[in-house]
């Protein structure tokens, strides 16, 4: 029950580019989404899903219409979508445990698709370039390798990874896309940018900086976001990274230093001065032991409720 291409299984044996060359219309689909340009994507109807995170919900969901993430540089976004109850799941992986992840959000969209008598499960990558230390190859090949070892049949739809998400620039790769966006309504896949990441966007990324497994962020039967409680030990080295300049940080804390987008640095240092200022989530963020939860408001935008409401 294997990875399929057109009906046929993938050969993983043979190096991506031979798969490329048997199923040229992935190449051509892939063409096709790189020339389109980045949506601006706004917070209303959004739930953004950042790294090591993933969110799933059906198109009945009355509060989010669009799952998005971006900043993946060599970082891949998966979307695994169920064609029959239109189910689907975003998720931003970095390698750091592949075949667990893609058995979660197995699950996690079958337990939406379990009554669906038709339908097939459909996944999409993007993300990745030709970086000099190919961790985009690796991670792009341990992807194909986990949803082939799937006991169901997953259908490669999208493939716009690595070798077919680059461009160079005076002897430098860049990925061409960095975020993607997808319409559970429609199944709409496209590239992406988001003026806003949030809600809690520096908690979250300390949560990833501090090692976290891949998160389930979303309750698609309540329509609420959930964030946490997370638990982490103070950060070492906190003030060391925080005295250094923007081209050490680059240097050290990227996978990929000449291809981040430019508010990297920013968002890094966000994180580690977060860190420093909780050093101890236990007592100053969740402090009951209770997730930071968030439902849509009626202009479509996320606002805590208590949790005693709930």
């Amino acid at each position: 029950m294997p990875l399929l291409v057109n009906g046929a299984r993938v050969d993983l044996v043979r190096p991506t580019g031979d798969m490329i060359r048997a199923h040229p219309h992935l190449e051509e689909k892939a063409k096709l989404l790189r020339s389109q340009p980045a949506q601006i994507v706004e917070p209303k109807g959004l739930l953004y899903v950042q790294q090591r995170e993933f969110a799933v919900t059906t198109p009945k969901d009355g509060s989010v219409s669009i799952l998005g993430s971006e900043d993946a540089t060599t970082c891949h976004i998966v979307v695994l979508r169920h064609t029959g109850s239109g189910a689907t799941c975003l998720t931003h992986c970095d390698g750091s445990d592949t075949e667990a992840e893609v058995s979660l959000i197995m699950s996690s969209v079958k337990s939406f698709s379990n009554s669906t008598g038709c339908g097939r499960l459909e996944v999409h990558l993007v993300g990745g370039f030709n970086d000099d230390r190919q961790l985009s190859q690796k991670l792009t090949n341990q992807l194909l390798r986990a949803f082939d070892l799937q006991p169901e049949d997953v259908h490669l739809v999208t493939f716009c990874v690595t070798e077919l998400n680059d461009r160079e620039e005076q002897d430098i790769h860049f990925p061409i896309i960095y975020g993607i966006a997808v319409n559970v309504k429609t199944a709409e896949i496209f590239p992406a940018t988001f003026p806003v990441k949030g809600p809690d966007e520096d908690l979250r990324s300390a949560h990833i900086l501090t090692g976290a497994p891949l998160t389930n962020i979303y309750d698609a039967k309540t329509e609420q976001l959930r964030i946490g409680p997370y638990f982490w030990g103070p950060f070492p080295h906190v003030d060391f990274w925080l005295e250094q300049d923007d081209a050490q940080i680059l240097q050290n804390l990227s996978t990929s230093p000449l291809a981040e987008p430019p508010h990297f640095v920013s968002h890094i240092r966000a994180t580690l001065t977060f860190l420093k200022e909780h050093p101890f989530p236990s007592r100053s963020l969740f402090p009951d032991r209770k997730p930071r939860i968030y439902k849509k408001n009626e202009e479509g935008l996320w606002e805590q409720v208590c949790s005693d409401k709930i």
